[in-house]
């Protein structure tokens, strides 16, 4: 459901999410907010090799010379306003956390200027395969790899994955230090991690922390389950490598979150698992392969628990299903809670999207739904996510009708009124009334006038007075399948 972003919220400038290569540098010279980055002639010499603390008790002395600084070249495409990217792909400019959760582009130059933008990465084959972030080369026309004994390659980019954000470069050289590859798997929070990266261009430079939270989803529809520290990054750390307390590379330092652009205890890096089988995938064939489910799934909150009947509030709610999709042939359903994604716990949606990303297209998965008070067995054959459906047509509300409403359905609070003609063609559903006025539980929850009431705890709605009859008979909390715009989204309500 949209939300009004808060007025407290800072300028797009000021806020950053991920690292490294969008610091754009126009004709006048202008940098990264605060912070004025070095020429070629005043950039810091590259250190050493990580030793004293990092190398007698994190083992990770020896990857040093294996982590790289990457320097991009291109030219910019922003309007001369600046600012680029206005948040995430994928999340609404009007939701509350998207300042937060930015790719960082301060104001930039004008279209067609020169850029530059800086990142780290590290080498993991010794002929001179990379790994870094995608969106550190993102448009990049040129790369440039500068090793710690200050030799500079030019570099190939082999490929990259918007999705996961990871790229596979390539510089012609052999014999070069490689980096000791580990698992996330085994990480445990709380655990000491480290991270060696170039932040604002000071090349191999260490920071330490701990690992806050595993799995973690950020408000972007993203395959990536994210490991959580709270390791000092900056822009220039995207793309380095995040190692545990042995020296093993454990995961990629791709975002932060920040109100001011720098480090505020926020970091979160791509599992080394995910990003090895994007770099397999895409040195074999070419591209990164990700499967696709067809559903648009939502958390499931105690009152929507209620609602279900479902003993603790854990799963994704399925909200909405694509046409012709995976999901659709398959059975599922608007309503159905999926629980358990090839015998793996499904606790919040962002888990079963992870899950999902990291099949292949084809694979067959099973899973476990709950449907009318009752878990059932789905086999799912799942597609290929990189030929997008078509988009659905947006739902325009015609002015209120109000005066064909019917008065307030008992305690949820709403003036509802039937479909028109236009709005059931254009809406793509053949039931359903349209939101009039809403007060009461229903505002609260965030119903507003516009939606369109779909179903009450999974019962469609074919008219106002069914609704009403429903709304009547609900026990403390309901849960509401709204239509809002071209988007399907529950929302839990609780009552008296």
């Amino acid at each position: 459901m949209d939300a009004k972003r808060s007025n407290a919220a800072l300028t797009p400038w000021r806020l950053a999410l991920a690292l490294g290569a969008a610091a754009l540098l126009g004709a006048a010279g202008a940098g990264l907010v605060h912070i004025r980055w070095p020429g070629a002639a005043h950039h810091a010499a590259a250190h050493g090799p990580v030793d004293g603390l990092a190398a007698g008790q994190w083992g990770a002395g020896g990857s040093g010379p294996a982590v790289v600084n990457i320097s991009v070249t291109g030219v910019s495409q922003a309007d001369g306003g600046g600012g680029g990217d206005d948040g995430m792909q994928g999340m609404s400019p009007d939701d509350p956390l998207a300042p937060y959760f930015k790719r960082f582009r301060p104001p930039g130059p004008p279209t067609g200027a020169p850029t530059r933008g800086q990142g780290s990465g590290f080498i993991v084959a010794s002929d001179g395969i990379l790994l870094t972030n995608a969106h550190v080369v993102h448009g990049a026309r040129t790369v440039s790899v500068k090793l710690t004994d200050r030799r500079e390659f030019d570099a190939t980019v082999i490929g990259s994955d918007a999705s996961t954000d990871v790229a596979v470069l390539k510089i012609n050289a052999t014999g070069l230090p490689t980096v000791q590859l580990g698992s996330s798997r085994s990480l445990q929070v709380g655990e000491w991690v480290l991270a060696i990266g170039s932040p604002f261009g000071f090349e191999n430079s260490v920071t330490a922390g701990v690992v806050s939270a595993k799995g973690r989803a950020l408000p972007d529809d993203s395959f990536v389950p994210f490991i959580q520290t709270d390791v000092a990054v900056n822009p220039g750390n995207s793309g380095g490598p995040l190692f545990n307390t042995r020296g093993e590379v454990v995961g990629i330092n791709s975002q932060i979150v920040s109100q001011s652009g720098g480090y505020q205890g926020l970091s979160f890096a791509i599992p080394i698992e995910v990003a090895s089988k994007v770099q397999a995938q895409i040195t074999t064939g070419g591209r990164a392969l990700h499967a696709r489910l067809g559903v648009a799934i939502q958390d499931v909150n105690q009152a929507m628990a209620d609602s279900f009947l479902l003993d603790k509030p854990e799963g994704a709610l399925v909200s909405d299903l694509d046409r012709a999709s995976p999901a659709e042939a398959s059975g599922l359903k608007v309503g159905d809670v999926i629980r358990r994604f090839n015998g793996e716990p499904i606790v919040a949606s962002a888990d079963l999207s992870a899950q999902v990303g990291q099949c292949l297209p084809g694979d067959q998965v099973k899973l476990e739904v709950w449907r009318a008070g009752r878990a059932q067995q789905i086999n799912v054959t799942l597609g290929d996510a990189n030929p997008q459906p078509g988009a659905a047509l947006p739902f325009e509300h015609p002015p209120l009708a109000l005066a064909l409403a019917s008065g307030p359905s008992g305690p949820l609070g709403l003036l509802l009124r039937p479909l028109m003609t236009g709005e059931q063609r254009h809406g793509g559903h053949p039931g359903g009334v349209v939101v009039a006025q809403a007060a009461g539980a229903a505002a609260r929850a965030g119903v507003v006038a516009g939606d369109v009431l779909l179903a009450i705890n999974g019962t469609p709605i074919l008219n106002v007075e069914q609704a009403r009859g429903l709304a009547a008979r609900a026990g403390r909390s309901v849960a509401l399948l709204i239509r809002r715009g071209k988007d399907r989204i529950f929302i839990p309500v609780r009552l008296g």
